[in-house]
């Protein structure tokens, strides 16, 4: 088998747009392959990792051997990825091998065959308590069945520098039983505690995207100009050395929707809005602006419920992607409605590359 570039190669097998893979690039790895079978992400994957492969299949019609075809019998030091839960969710315990759970049997079929050194599982916390914590119980007997050490943790994004309240769990596989993975050790958190010293602030979504255009009495164009120099670190390591902003193009409300969101304050919902709008939108996450002083709420893949702290419309595909910690020069194809949700259900780069930094030290 062979190394590429000298580097830990990875497969990705649920990859998206590449969110997680573009954090284990950023650490160092080599991206061999990506698998996935939305089309559009695959498009917005291999134009952001263009040494990469793709494979556009349902991965439970995908053998190890078309993947080593593929990767031209290049070793593979990690696999890593975020099955879908669904199955999960709906057949329980007793039915874990049910056909629903495919994709995340098909994760441990693939790991088996390949035996990487490790390998990385994400997914949302809830899957910890599924069914009184047998899921939970039956994914790691899964892998320690096939010879691999599993550790499970949950980290906040907003801990890493990611302006954004969003939770992952992280099952960490290793072959080698005698190293433990630790868990990154968080680079942000609040100013009023003992250990602020050590912390950067965290990031607030002022800080992630004002330096973007605003888009007033404007939908935008492909390509824009930046609003201003970057004010801010974040900034600065979102742009890098781009000059152009890309994905950025407002959305076309009615009027209704312009004056109802404008009746919102920052940091609002649909619970200071008058009674006669209340009705319209009547759930938790209605009608809510962001607040420029506090990180975003967790991104989710249909953008029509959160808007922008200051402006009365719902926040582009490249601010989204800001608060997500996509770089700038990270472009995304497909529609609008395609590029929301490649960025909504990414895992935060930044985020990935944490977790990718630390398990290179074990590997």
């Amino acid at each position: 088998m062979n190394i590429k570039n000298n580097k830990r190669n990875v497969i990705d097998l649920f990859c998206g747009c590449g969110g997680l893979s573009l954090g284990f690039q950023q650490a160092g790895f080599e991206i061999l392959l990506g698998i996935d079978n939305d089309r559009a992400a695959l498009e917005t994957f291999i134009k952001n990792h263009n040494n990469s492969k793709i494979i556009n299949k349902n991965i439970e019609n995908i053998s190890s051997t078309e993947i080593n075809n593929i990767i031209n019998g290049f070793s593979v030091d990690v696999i890593i990825g975020g099955p879908p839960c669904q199955g999960l969710s709906l057949s329980g315990l007793r039915k874990f091998h049910d056909p629903r759970n495919q994709l995340f049997l098909t994760f441990v079929q693939i790991t088996s065959v390949l035996q990487p050194k490790a390998f990385v599982l994400e997914n949302v916390p809830g899957i910890i308590s599924l069914f009184n914590g047998e899921i939970k119980k039956a994914i790691i007997k899964e892998f320690k069945d096939i010879g691999y050490n599993v550790s499970l943790f949950i980290l906040h994004a907003v801990d890493y520098g990611v302006p954004q309240i969003r939770k992952r769990v992280f099952f960490i596989g290793l072959k080698d039983h005698k190293v433990c993975f630790k868990p990154p050790s968080p680079t942000h958190g609040p100013q009023d505690t003992l250990i602020s010293e050590l912390l950067n602030p965290v990031v607030t979504c002022g800080e992630a995207i004002s330096d973007l255009p605003p888009l007033i009495d404007t939908l935008g164009q492909e390509k824009q100009e930046y609003a201003s120099d970057p004010m801010c670190d974040y900034q600065k390591l979102m742009r890098g050395d781009c000059s152009i902003v890309y994905n950025h193009i407002g959305t076309n409300h009615s009027e209704k929707v312009k004056k109802i969101i404008e009746l919102v304050p920052e940091g609002g919902n649909y619970k200071d809005l008058p009674e006669e709008f209340v009705r319209t939108r009547k759930f938790n996450i209605a009608w809510t602006r962001y607040h420029s002083k506090l990180p975003a709420y967790t991104i989710d893949t249909g953008h029509r419920h959160y808007f922008h702290y200051k402006y009365n419309r719902v926040p582009t595909v490249r601010e989204h992607a800001r608060l997500q910690s996509f770089p700038d020069n990270f472009i995304f194809y497909g529609n609008k409605g395609q590029q929301n949700r490649q960025v909504g259900n990414a895992v935060p780069p930044i985020l990935g590359k944490a977790v990718a930094k630390e398990l290179m030290k074990c590997l």
